[in-house]
């Protein structure tokens, strides 16, 4: 399924029902007096949140949602039928902006919450409304007021409790899918991973939900690469897992690619970059001890550690049962 975790939607309330003018025409009864009934109140618009959905991709061609209209009043004092109503399913997680004016509208966080986004028109009245003891014979009525109608932007930001970032191929994906069971594609080639993807977590009889979003590579605040355009996925996380190769396939230095991550993060959003972090050196399995404690040593020397950090192998699962453990406490904490 393509993941799509935006696009713009436009909605339309139903009309109101125009009132009737009609006057009793019965035998024996020669002044029967105004009938006209009321017209039916347009359908509205909702919107609401589904657990079952994960991407916008139900609205990549269908752009345009509108409301049953009400009908018009009818003689007898007969009202008319109001509109049917309208309901739009989006995914947990789903903010509603208004297009024009780009305020929020909601920001739908929780399973089945529904909100009104588009109200339908109040029905007009009809000529018997008018009647009075001056006015035996009214010819008035009021027309249905029109449903309201406004674009709006639906913005997908996953729900997680924890967000992976760093380098492609540093290791994320084969973690996330070790420790979750989640669907990950696993390659060694860059950006193996093209769309943000979730995972379950259970440890202790408690669970928590971990996101692997695409690498981010050097320039991503400019547009470069993949990363940068699912950052904002990151943005509901408590925890982020900054995973840092110990043995880049490229043979590049590993304290430069940490600093090219921080830098990238912090030009994207100066609060995502204030998240608390935790620093994991992965792929320890392709270094003997020696070298590991080297290493270490040097990144320590050049480069000041402020994160708690953990050495891991993500493929060995070497480590990664106490990093859960301390994700749950940190997160409980």
């Amino acid at each position: 399924m393509k993941f799509v975790d935006q696009t713009i939607i436009e909605v339309i309330a139903g009309n109101g029902g125009h009132g009737c003018v009609h006057f009793r025409r019965e035998k024996y009864i020669p002044k029967g007096g105004p009938d006209g009934g009321d017209g039916g109140d347009g359908g509205n618009v909702w919107i609401q949140s589904n657990n079952n959905l994960n991407t916008l991709v139900d609205f990549r061609f269908k752009k345009k949602f509108q409301a049953e209209h009400g009908t018009n009043g009818l003689k007898r004092n007969c009202s008319g039928k109001k509109g049917n109503d309208i309901t739009i399913y989006v995914p947990v997680g789903t903010k509603i902006i208004n297009y024009q004016t780009r305020e929020i509208i909601y920001d739908l966080t929780k399973d089945q919450q529904k909100i009104l986004i588009a109200k339908g028109g109040w029905h007009g009245l009809g000529n018997f409304r008018f009647k009075s003891s001056i006015n035996r014979t009214p010819k008035q009525r009021t027309l249905g007021v029109i449903g309201e109608k406004r674009h709006i932007q639906l913005e997908l930001l996953l729900i997680a409790d924890v967000g992976t970032l760093g380098m492609p191929n540093a290791g994320k994906s084969t973690l996330v899918k070790n420790i979750s069971g989640a669907k990950t594609k696993i390659s060694d080639y860059p950006f193996t991973t093209l769309n943000p993807i979730l995972g379950s977590v259970k440890i202790k009889n408690k669970k928590f939900i971990i996101a692997d979003i695409p690498g981010i590579i050097q320039g991503a605040s400019k547009g470069k690469g993949l990363g940068i355009h699912f950052l904002k996925h990151l943005e509901r996380c408590k925890i982020l897992l900054h995973i840092v190769d110990l043995f880049p396939s490229d043979y590049s230095d590993p304290i430069e690619n940490i600093k090219y991550v921080l830098y990238e993060l912090k030009q994207y959003s100066i609060e995502l970059y204030n998240k608390p972090r935790l620093l994991i050196f992965n792929k320890i399995d392709l270094m003997t001890t020696d070298q590991v404690h080297v290493f270490m040593k040097k990144i320590k020397n050049d480069f000041t550690i402020k994160e708690p950090y953990y050495l891991i192998s993500s493929l060995k699962k070497t480590g990664t049962k106490k990093l859960c453990s301390d994700i749950l406490y940190y997160l409980k904490k």
